[in-house]
C-alpha cells in the first residue's frame, strides 16, 4: 500500500503542471441533497481531468529513470494526461483507445502530439496492447491505477479538500479501477481518518462493489454504462486492498440517476462534466448517502465530453 508520505512527495513532483482545483457549492443541489455540497472541479484540470496528477508524477519519474517513448491504454483522460505531460517532456507517447471512445478525447490526445490506435471495447483488451507496444519500442508502459505512482498522484486531490475544507464531513468518489479513491483514502484516512470516504460505481460496472461484497477481487463481462471512464473489468491489485482497509462505504446508481444528476449540473450549475463525474452527484441527489446535514465533497472526475455524444445521453 502507499502512505501518506507519497502523496506529499507526489504532490511536491507535480506542482509545476497541475492546478489547485477549486470546490464549488451550489444551494439548489445542497437542498435537494439535504447536505451541504461541494463540487471538487476536476474538470477544471488541466486536460480536462484528475488524472494528470497521476500521469505527470508516473512519466516524471520514468523519463528520470531514462525513458524515451511511454504507452498507455485509456478511455480517453488517462491517455490524453499521458500525452500533455509526454509532449511537455519532449518525448513520443502511443495511447490505445477503445473503439468507440468519444472522438473529442482522440482530437485531444492528438492536439498533445499522442499517437492513437483503436483497440478492443474494454481495458481488459487495451492494457495488453499498450504494454505490447511498450515492449517493441523499448519504452515504459504508464498504467491507467495499479501503480504506487499514479495512486500517489491522484491522492493529492485528498490534501487539497482538507486545506479548501477544513470541516469537510465526507468525500464521494467515484470508482473505476480504484487509483483515485485508493490515494484519496490514504492521504484523508492517514490526515483525518474520521473524514468518511465513500466510492460510487455505475450498477452496470459493478466490479469493485461485488468483490468488496466477496472480499476478493472479482471480474465482470464488458460494461455497457454511459459513464465511460468507470468501465473496467475488475478493481486493480494494489488498488483494492487500499478500498478493503480504509473504504467507509460504496454505493450504486443507475443509468437513469446519471443522467438526471448530469443534466442537474449543466442546467443549474453550468458545469459541463462527464457521466462519470456525474455518478457521485447522482449518489448525492438521490438519496445514497447514510446521512443528511454534513459537508459533503463530491469529486468530479472530468469534463471531456463530446457534445453529440452528450445530448445522446440526455436524451435516452
Amino acid at each position: 500500500m502507499i502512505r501518506l508520505e507519497q502523496v506529499k512527495e507526489a504532490r511536491q513532483q507535480i506542482a509545476d503542471v497541475v492546478r489547485v482545483t477549486p470546490l464549488l457549492n451550489s444551494e439548489q443541489l445542497s437542498l435537494r441533497c439535504g447536505n451541504d455540497i461541494y463540487l471538487k472541479a476536476e474538470h477544471l484540470q488541466k486536460t480536462g481531468s484528475f488524472k494528470i496528477r497521476g500521469a505527470t508524477n508516473k512519466v516524471k519519474q520514468a523519463v528520470s529513470a531514462g525513458a524515451a517513448y511511454v504507452t498507455a491504454a485509456s478511455s480517453g483522460n488517462h491517455g490524453q494526461a499521458v500525452a500533455y505531460i509526454a509532449q511537455r517532456l519532449g518525448i513520443p507517447a502511443t495511447i490505445v483507445v477503445p473503439e468507440d471512445a468519444a472522438q473529442c478525447k482522440i482530437d485531444a490526445i492528438r492536439s498533445y502530439r499522442g499517437a492513437v490506435e483503436k483497440y478492443g471495447y474494454t481495458s481488459a483488451e487495451r492494457l495488453p496492447r499498450a504494454k505490447e507496444l511498450a515492449a517493441s519500442e523499448n519504452g515504459v508502459y504508464i498504467p491507467p491505477y495499479d501503480d504506487p505512482s499514479i495512486m500517489a498522484g491522484q491522492g493529492t486531490i485528498g490534501l487539497e479538500i482538507l486545506e479548501q475544507l477544513s470541516d469537510v464531513d465526507a468525500i464521494i468518489v467515484p470508482i473505476g479501477g480504484g487509483r483515485l479513491i485508493s490515494g484519496i483514502l490514504t492521504a484523508v484516512k492517514e490526515s483525518r481518518p474520521k473524514v468518511r470516504v465513500i466510492g460510487v460505481e455505475p450498477a452496470l460496472a459493478n466490479d469493485t462493489w461485488l468483490s468488496l461484497k466477496q472480499r476478493s477481487i472479482v471480474s465482470v463481462p464488458g460494461p455497457k454504462t454511459i459513464a465511460d471512464g468507470l468501465r473496467t473489468t475488475q478493481p486493480g491489485d494494489l488498488t483494492f486492498p487500499v478500498l478493503m482497509k480504509h473504504l467507509d462505504d460504496l454505493v450504486l446508481v443507475s443509468e437513469e440517476e446519471i443522467r438526471q444528476a448530469l443534466r442537474f449540473v449543466l442546467e443549474r450549475m453550468k458545469q459541463m462534466i462527464e457521466p462519470s463525474s456525474a455518478t457521485t452527484v447522482a449518489a448525492a441527489m438521490f438519496g445514497k448517502l447514510p446521512f443528511s446535514g454534513k459537508k459533503v465533497v463530491t469529486v468530479i472526475s472530468g469534463g471531456n465530453v463530446d457534445v453529440d455524444g452528450l445530448y445522446l445521453f440526455l436524451k435516452a
